[in-house]
């Protein structure tokens, strides 16, 4: 807690907001999305599922995996305790819902299911994607895939996998896949970091965007966010000190913005 802390205040104090961004993709997507004051309707459907989840007194076994597809921690819980503290904030599930609304990727890829709160948002904002999402513990995946589908009609276009990461992206040839988004929510350690962003580089494409989660979680995933910043394929980067988002786009010249969603003045 003390790191995150000690790395919020050297955030504020580095961030900008589109007063302070001189590459004009980055202002366009600061201005018209991160700062999108538009109080659009499906942000009712990703409370109304959140308010499910938050009221479901139903319990589940839980199984975390540590390297390859060992389980190191399984235990019973109420959905309803892990929707309080696992998965999306509400503010930033409207952003990833705003990111996606502004891309319009064809094909998503999300790593790290849980109970589906951001993938909620990453199917509302492009309701004709093809979202793959990836989960380790079955059960926690099964009450997201059947939740959410009777949640609302709309999240038909999502196809959920309960995999152990590491191992399914060894089990698939990626050079013929190309994902135009992907949220990496799904190990919080720069070992794992490290491989998922290596194992996923043959799918990119100059218009691929990259979105990985708690990027200053720790000092550990704070240096993976700073080795995955200077790889040469990266061309820009924005850090949210939420999310550390990465664009390849090769006409882009290679630069780095720290920039508070929340800051509009």
């Amino acid at each position: 807690m003390q790191h995150i802390i000690k790395s919020y205040i050297k955030f504020l104090f580095h961030s900008k907001n589109e007063h302070g961004v001189h590459s004009p993709f980055v202002f366009d997507l600061v201005t018209k999305c991160f700062y999108d004051a538009t109080k659009y309707q499906e942000y009712e459907v990703l409370k109304s599922y959140r308010k499910s989840l938050l009221e479901n007194k139903n319990t589940i076994e839980v199984t975390d995996f540590g390297a390859g597809s060992r389980v190191f921690k399984s235990n019973t819980r109420e959905i309803s305790k892990i929707a309080q503290t696992a998965g999306i904030t509400p503010k930033n599930a409207e952003l990833l819902f705003r990111i996606v609304r502004y891309f319009q990727p064809k094909s998503i890829l999300e790593i790290g299911t849980s109970l589906g709160l951001a993938t909620s948002a990453l199917s509302l904002g492009n309701s004709n994607a093809k979202i793959i999402t990836l989960e380790g513990c079955p059960n926690t995946q099964n009450q997201a895939q059947v939740q959410l589908q009777e949640q609302n009609s709309n999240f038909q276009n999502v196809e959920f996998i309960n995999t152990e990461f590491s191992s399914h992206f060894k089990t698939i040839h990626p050079s013929p896949i190309t994902h135009h988004l992907i949220y990496f929510d799904g190990n919080h350690s720069k070992k794992a970091t490290l491989e998922y962003f290596e194992a996923l580089l043959p799918t990119i494409s100059n218009d691929s965007v990259w979105i990985f989660d708690d990027i200053h979680w720790s000092a550990e995933m704070e240096e993976a966010w700073e080795i995955i910043k200077n790889h040469p394929k990266v061309s820009v980067t924005i850090d949210t000190f939420q999310w550390g988002i990465l664009f390849f786009r090769a006409e882009q010249v290679k630069e780095h913005f720290i920039i508070n969603p929340n800051k509009t003045i």
